[in-house]
């Protein structure tokens, strides 16, 4: 099978209502944000969901969340140990991991285990993918609002029967209202290196546009993150008729609501026509979705 024949930029636009779209462990689980209060999703937790939505379509991945584990191995290494029984060179090893695991060939992986605590080399084998996706970053400062909560029972027993201990006392955080933008672009000649085909940007595409499916949480109710539009440019040939920071910066963004911003009608999210009636001479597409 071919690998991918045309180069891909993306952008997606997602809503979070009432929801911790990413907490900050550092931060005691605040929602991310930055220095000057705009809200942030990690690239590491955007993939994650596209991980789980390769699994939820059928395709088997190597870097399984501890909830999503199908095959019964909870390590890394001994998924990759039950794959590779056999000692393989380490070109054997890319081709065979590229081809079985889908987030492998997508976002590449680093296969970096000791055989056992006595191998002091093990192996080392870098594979890079050619899906990238950078950090998600809400349009306006987010408003973060904590919620005191109780629990009717203790977690644990006090120290004389009838005690109530601190445990029943917790907090909930939560991001009223934002509008997130992550970039994305999918690079034909990292495809060439690990088999990502055409078919696996039109999975990619699948993946993002239905990104919170099945992703419900405590944090993240049914219904708190949507999806509100994708952009998707495909390119004339591999190379592209432009850069991809070119791409992104065709999507314009208008502040319609005086106030901040309650819902995605607030805003006014388009082309810039002008400069991409330039690329389409080229041979650029675009495809919304929404």
């Amino acid at each position: 099978m071919c690998s991918l024949s045309k180069k891909i930029d993306f952008i997606l636009f997602f809503s979070v209502k009432n929801a911790n779209p990413n907490g900050d462990p550092l931060m005691g689980n605040l929602p991310r944000t930055d220095y000057e209060g705009y809200g942030e999703v990690s690239d590491v937790a955007i993939k994650r969901k596209i991980r789980n939505r390769f699994q939820d379509l059928g395709y088997d991945i190597f870097v399984q969340a501890d909830d999503r584990i199908t095959d019964g191995y909870t390590s890394l290494k001994k998924r990759y140990d039950e794959t590779f029984k056999v000692k393989e060179d380490t070109k054997t090893i890319q081709a065979i991991a590229c081809q079985k695991w889908m987030d492998v060939r997508a976002f590449g992986q680093v296969l970096a285990f000791k055989s056992n605590d006595k191998d002091e080399q093990g192996i080392s084998i870098a594979v890079r993918g050619p899906v990238s996706c950078s950090i998600a970053k809400s349009l306006d400062l987010v408003n973060i609002r904590t919620m005191q909560i109780t629990r009717s029972t203790n977690g644990q027993e006090g120290k004389k029967e009838g005690d109530k201990v601190s445990d029943r006392m917790g907090s909930k955080h939560f991001v009223e209202y934002g509008v997130y933008k992550v970039c994305g672009s999918i690079n034909c000649y990292f495809a060439e290196k690990t088999g990502f085909t055409d078919e696996d940007a039109e999975l990619v595409k699948e993946a993002l546009h239905t990104l919170f499916e099945n992703d419900m949480s405590s944090a993240r109710p049914e219904g708190s993150m949507a999806v509100e539009r994708l952009y998707w440019f495909t390119h004339p040939n591999k190379l592209g008729c432009t850069s991809t920071a070119h791409i992104h910066n065709l999507v314009e963004v208008k502040h319609l609501a005086e106030g901040a911003p309650r819902s995605f009608a607030d805003y006014e999210i388009t082309l810039n026509e002008d400069k991409l009636a330039s690329y389409k001479a080229d041979g650029l597409t675009v495809e919304i979705i929404e």
